[in-house]
């Protein structure tokens, strides 16, 4: 496996998994894509390249009239003589965009490179993966383009980068440069993405592919609520357990976009990278400009195969730091129950009732600092209030630590309120246009982390905070996109930098930082999910899933998340009845299965509620401990879509196939409702396993292929839970199902 080259063909076989991706240079100067699927064994061109004259396709100069760019499936294409969307554009010091990229060289190498200043996924040893750069010139203008592809050898893994280089005497300015482009010699596809708004993350929209473009992408600043930096092809018979899938995944937290562009000879280019919109990168003589890193999956065994591979590399070979291989503490943030509306004596009745209840880890929300009593006043100022914690933060941690619980907190690192010391001092410290009035979102204005200074100052700031109190988890959120994006520190050719360079200074910030305080959790935010991304992962393991915690809102945003991202990376709350955000009543038995189909935590205020619904919650979290090394670490399977109907379910098989969890939901209650059947997926056919329950024995080959009788279910809103294992076969008492 790996990349192999055959010099009599100018053929490259690259082979990851059960997957082979075929290039071909043609001419001595294009590097062609010929084929991207299940593994085969050798290529002998059974499916070689057709050339016919196409009127409208123009010819490189001194090409036969049958060879046209415009009709050649390309691996990264310009725009010259090629009328489809090009993979990157430039712009030379005389005003010219006309680049002639050509292929000079190769070089194959075992491993997997870093890039510098970007995340990326990695490897452990050399030879988990081997990958090629290939070295592509522009002699006229010394433009050097370096497609870099790496190959994981035991997973069905391509990742793609590009790194340009000038080396002429003049500037250059990159337009647009994505990390992948990939030409499919057919159109018979269905398009999915993630789709969504701020607490309605991740819907999943599935349509087929027609003549023209269809394109995601975020103006936004971030990766956005409104569309994940993920994008798939599948054949139009795709099931989750059937047919070919082709996943692009970016591991970028900024601007991006994703394209399919059909042409009139029922070929499909798909691109990804940072969006050119508002985008140029001035590149000097001698300097380089990195694309983020694109991770390409395939499959041929559906969707859920697709996400597995995902899953597994984004779980052990994105996510770094203690954290990635611990299991995840169950939590109890204060925001739903006391908003801003608190003191020391209230944080610590929330928390000596959390502990009753078996709660791990005690979160302190937003409010805690300067003069935070609403949205409008200090983000910026990270000293505490004394008035609302006497004792300070120290204090109120080592409070909560003697009760056995751990300590986290709040912060939003990236914002400033024009009420609060830090804009008195530095108005120029924000992302602003000279002349043009300042739009705030949520009352507050975003730093300009393109300035060291402003890095800095947020490094020393949280650092100074984590250092003054036994702190072992952070929720690093993020409430507000670029508006009037510009630097008073960027001088005019680079202005149209300011949004990636704002990326770049969030990643310094966040290496620095989760380097020096390897012992803390980070948790990722933004409103939520609206940098739900890779990128993020690569620094903080988990994400707050969505501000929605209604429990019916979530079973479709956990659902569509679970495309691409593995449940140990979802925070899942319960939340109180009705829920804050669209006000439904919803049982704490189907909260808290939900929520404990991710990193199981609650946001309500435990005082208010009965001693029954206590010791419900008792015993959700004395079951989660019990499982949730299957739910954070096992093998994710959807079985039933809630955006197919009105049902949704879900299972996890632990690493050794030797128990399961899996969880049914069933949303509005229907007349003369059907008996339905839920059949398992991934167990071991040849093992029986122990419904501990209720102590009945199927076989692991019964329940895949004949499946489990749902029980009758009365009213809205209702789920079912089954555990089942083959080891043991005690039956677990005093747990309520």
């Amino acid at each position: 496996m790996g990349v192999s080259y055959c010099p009599k063909r100018k053929i490259f076989h690259l082979q990851a998994g059960e997957m082979s991706y075929v290039i071909k240079i043609y001419h001595q100067a294009y590097l062609s894509h010929l084929y991207w699927g299940k593994r085969i064994k050798d290529v002998n061109e059974s499916n070689q390249l057709q050339f016919k004259y196409r009127l409208f396709s123009p010819q490189p100069e001194g090409f036969d009239r049958t060879f046209s760019l415009d009709t050649l499936p390309q691996e990264y294409p310009a725009n010259n003589t090629d009328f489809r969307t090009p993979a990157y554009q430039v712009q030379f010091s005389d005003g010219s965009a006309v680049t002639d990229l050509k292929y000079k060289h190769f070089h194959i190498y075992k491993g997997k490179r870093k890039l510098t200043g970007l995340p990326a996924t990695y490897i452990e040893e050399e030879e988990e993966a081997t990958s090629i750069d290939f070295t592509l010139m522009d002699n006229q203008t010394g433009l050097q383009a370096i497609l870099t592809y790496s190959t994981y050898e035991q997973s069905n893994v391509i990742t793609r980068s590009v790194r340009f280089i000038n080396h002429g005497d003049n500037p250059v300015s990159i337009l647009k440069a994505m990390s992948a482009s990939v030409d499919f010699r057919e159109s018979e596809f269905d398009l999915l993405t993630l789709y969504g708004a701020h607490a309605n993350e991740c819907n999943l929209s599935r349509k087929r592919l027609t003549a023209g473009s269809h394109l995601i992408e975020s103006r936004r600043g971030a990766s956005s609520h409104q569309h994940n930096p993920f994008m798939c092809l599948a054949k139009p018979d795709t099931n989750e357990e059937y047919g070919e899938v082709y996943g692009f995944s970016l591991v970028y937290s900024g601007n991006f976009i994703a394209q399919a562009e059909v042409d009139q000879y029922e070929t499909t280019r798909l691109s990804i990278g940072i969006n050119p919109f508002n985008f140029s990168w001035h590149l000097g003589s001698g300097e380089i400009f990195q694309t983020p890193e694109v991770v390409m999956v395939y499959s041929y065994k559906g969707f859920s195969d697709m996400s597995r591979t995902y899953h597994e590399l984004y779980r052990f070979r994105l996510a770094r730091g203690q954290y990635r291989d611990c299991l995840r503490p169950v939590l109890l943030n204060n925001w739903e129950a006391t908003y801003f509306k608190f003191n020391s004596d209230k944080l610590l009745l929330l928390a000596q009732e959390g502990k009753d209840l078996g709660i791990e880890l005690f979160v302190l929300d937003d409010g805690w600092f300067g003069k935070r009593n609403n949205t409008k006043t200090s983000l910026g100022d990270w000293s505490v209030n004394k008035q609302k914690l006497p004792g300070g933060l120290k204090k109120l941690a080592e409070q909560i630590n003697r009760l056995g619980m751990n300590f986290g907190l709040w912060f939003e690192p990236e914002m400033v309120s024009m009420e609060s010391d830090l804009y008195r001092n530095h108005p120029d410290w924000c992302i602003q246009v000279p002349n043009r009035p300042k739009s705030l979102g949520r009352h507050q204005l975003v730093l300009d982390l393109t300035r060291v200074e402003v890095c800095e100052y947020i490094i020393e700031s949280v650092s100074n905070v984590l250092l003054s109190a036994p702190i072992s988890y952070v929720k690093w959120d993020m409430n507000r996109h670029m508006t009037e994006v510009g630097s008073l520190a960027l001088p005019l050719e680079r202005q149209r930098e300011t949004g990636h360079r704002y990326i770049l200074g969030l990643y310094y910030i966040l290496e620095v930082l989760t380097t020096r305080h390897p012992t803390v959790l980070f948790e990722s935010c933004s409103g939520g999910g609206g940098r739900y991304d890779p990128g993020m992962l690569f620094y903080m393991p988990q994400v707050w899933t969505s501000d929605n915690t209604d429990a019916i809102s979530r079973l479709k945003i956990q659902h569509g998340t679970s495309l691409v991202y593995p449940p140990v990376t979802m925070g899942a709350h319960v939340s109180a009845s009705p829920n804050h955000q669209v006000h439904r009543h919803t049982s704490l038995n189907m909260r808290g299965h939900v929520a404990m189909s991710g990193n199981l935590g609650y946001e309500l205020d435990f005082s208010k509620l009965s001693q029954l619904e206590k010791k419900m919650i008792k015993d959700q979290i004395s079951l989660y401990k019990e499982i949730r090394s299957i739910i954070q670490f096992g093998t994710y399977y959807r079985l039933l879509s809630p955006f197919a109907g009105n049902q949704a379910a879900w299972q996890f098989v632990s690493q050794d196939l030797s128990e399961t969890v899996v969880m049914y939901f069933r949303m509005m209650a229907q007349s003369a409702e059907p008996f339905r059947i839920l059949r398992l997926r991934g167990l071991n056919p040849e093992k029986e396993y122990l419904d501990k329950h209720t102590s009945l024995i199927y076989g692991g080959d019964e329940l895949m292929y004949a499946g489990l009788s749902i029980p009758e279910m009365k009213g809205d809103y209702c789920s079912m839970f089954w555990r089942l294992a083959f080891e043991g076969y005690e039956k677990i008492n005093n747990i309520e199902f």
